[in-house]
């Protein structure tokens, strides 16, 4: 699987965390089985989160190999990895907004929280990918040239086809199409970082929250 693939493999399923949830929260009062329900969602979204940035670091490393080793075998697989990962995550993040709505917890801002929090993540991940195919590529200007359409004389002698005077109007449209690529990559970058802002603040809210929780 590409780079290209990649964000279109990461799908939402269901998954249910509601038994373990109920095993968790087993024996608690109808006074304090709300709270107590929350907190166990509120922790088990932030050892998700850890997931997900391992995962991403995961990501990092193996793009780095490859740009490095051009080893597409291995970096197809870590792809897929990370595909099953992420797909892991996201399952069990959407479960935990239906449990917040569940009259037993009745916490629809949380659920409203998770809500952001995937959608921020979504953005992240599409823009990550976006980074890695743009660099695949390369500028327009640095990418490697094939002779596959030069003739060939003798042996290790050719009439090279990209050998030609370069008209002023070539060198513009090559620098126009280098500022794209690099405004394009500026943008992904800098969405990526918007992305992990946003998801920083909506995980502060949940440590206040798993703090008050437990000071009660």
């Amino acid at each position: 699987m590409s780079a290209e693939d990649f964000q279109k493999k990461v799908s939402i399923r269901d998954s249910s965390l509601a038994g373990e949830m109920e095993i968790e929260c087993g024996g608690s009062s109808s006074s304090t089985v709300g709270s107590s329900r929350t907190l166990v969602l509120l922790r088990r979204l932030l050892e998700i989160q850890e997931r997900r940035a391992q995962a991403y670091a995961k990501l990092k490393r193996g793009f780095s190999e490859y740009v490095e080793t051009s080893g597409e075998a291995l970096y197809q697989k870590l792809c897929s990895e990370i595909t099953a990962e992420f797909n892991e995550c996201s399952k069990q993040v959407r479960e935990m907004e239906t449990l917040f709505l569940n009259p037993d917890v009745g916490r629809s801002d949380l659920a409203q929280l998770l809500s952001d929090i995937q959608t921020q993540e979504k953005q992240k991940l599409h823009l990550t990918v976006t980074i890695q195919v743009l660099k695949k590529a390369g500028r327009p200007s640095e990418r490697m040239l094939t002779h596959e359409n030069c003739t060939f004389k003798k042996p290790m002698q050719h009439e090279c086809v990209h050998l030609h005077e370069i008209t002023e109007a070539e060198g513009t449209e090559e620098a126009e199409a280098d500022a794209e690529f690099d405004n394009a990559l500026k943008e992904a970058i800098r969405g990526v970082q918007d992305a992990v802002t946003c998801i920083n603040e909506y995980l502060e809210d949940v440590r206040y929250e798993i703090a008050a929780l437990e000071a009660d």
